[in-house]
């Protein structure tokens, strides 16, 4: 999806609403979903952690609970439902609205499986699938997994070769430092021959984010707000793989202030932050519900007043 949008693309954020809804009522995220769709959102996203331990809240729970989760940040026992199953019902649930599995753990999961997943649901939802594979933060996670935390950066460069590779053909061989295989056959593919479109992000556009975006992306989502400089190094790096900026989906976000740890912010002061980043090339912004309303009854006619102010900012 390159910048050509004329009007923002929303993205709904259904994870970390708690203060919306309990951790065990599924549903409601696959009836907040067919609410955006109708209401005219283009994505809805689900991040993941397997499971979390101490480390979770080592820096001390959020103030506000509808603040985003962060590295430090929250409490191990936080709700995490799998992404793909969840994203596997929203599939079938709905028709139009992309399906971002943000935040995707790829160093948990041995490659074949995640590629018969990912390619799974890929096909099952007709193309509406993206993946943003990263090597989150939690070491307690990676302990209780038996993966080892310092290597999971070169455990997921052979992932990404590896969903490549039988992303595209069969039957399919490797021979790496963490996997092995030959000739394998996996099939049926993903909806697209090379596969789900693939975002890269994080706190710095530089080093290993940079090289993996460059190679595989179809999306930049950083984290956070992002200087010249760092859109520059971007743009420069994917000159010099003969790519353009305008290849990639540029995903930012609106900005939530809370006047205090006890209520919601304004929306409409939040979705001031959309025409700066438009002028930076961004098209595609989050939302994340829970940071603006507190009843989910409201969740239709919020839905409707973010894609109607979005119309009118840009």
């Amino acid at each position: 999806m390159s910048s050509e949008a004329t009007t923002p693309r929303m993205l709904l954020i259904l994870s970390e609403n708690w203060t919306l809804t309990d951790g065990r009522s599924l549903g409601d995220l696959v009836r907040w979903a067919q609410e955006a769709e109708d209401a005219g959102f283009d994505a809805v996203m689900l991040s993941e952690h397997v499971v979390l331990g101490p480390d979770a809240g080592v820096d001390g729970v959020m103030a506000n609970p509808r603040a985003y989760a962060m590295p430090g940040n929250q409490d191990p026992a936080t709700p995490w439902p799998s992404s793909l199953m969840l994203l596997s019902a929203i599939a079938a649930a709905t028709s139009r609205v992309r399906l971002v599995a943000s935040a995707v753990i790829a160093p948990l999961r041995h490659p074949l499986l995640l590629a018969r997943e990912l390619g799974t649901l890929d096909l099952l939802s007709q193309g509406r699938l993206v993946v943003q594979p990263n090597v989150s933060w939690s070491r307690d996670e990676y302990a209780a997994l038996g993966v080892p935390f310092h290597e999971r950066g070169r455990i997921l460069d052979e992932q990404l070769e590896i969903l490549d590779l039988v992303w595209r053909s069969s039957p399919a061989s490797y021979d790496g430092k963490y996997f092995s295989f030959a000739d394998t056959y996996l099939e049926p593919k993903a909806y697209r021959p090379d596969g789900p479109r693939l975002w890269f992000g994080g706190q710095r556009a530089s080093g290993p984010v940079l090289r993996r975006l460059v190679r595989y992306g179809h999306g930049f989502h950083p984290l956070g707000r992002q200087t010249p400089e760092s859109l520059a190094a971007v743009r420069s790096a994917l000159a010099d793989a003969g790519r353009s900026l305008d290849d990639l989906e540029m995903i930012g976000g609106v900005r939530a202030v809370f006047p205090d740890d006890d209520s919601c912010a304004d929306l409409g002061q939040a979705m001031e932050a959309i025409p700066e980043q438009w002028e930076q090339g961004f098209r595609t912004f989050c939302v994340k519900p829970s940071q603006f309303i507190d009843d989910q009854a409201e969740m239709g006619s919020f839905c409707r007043e973010v894609v109607r102010r979005a119309a009118t900012l840009v």
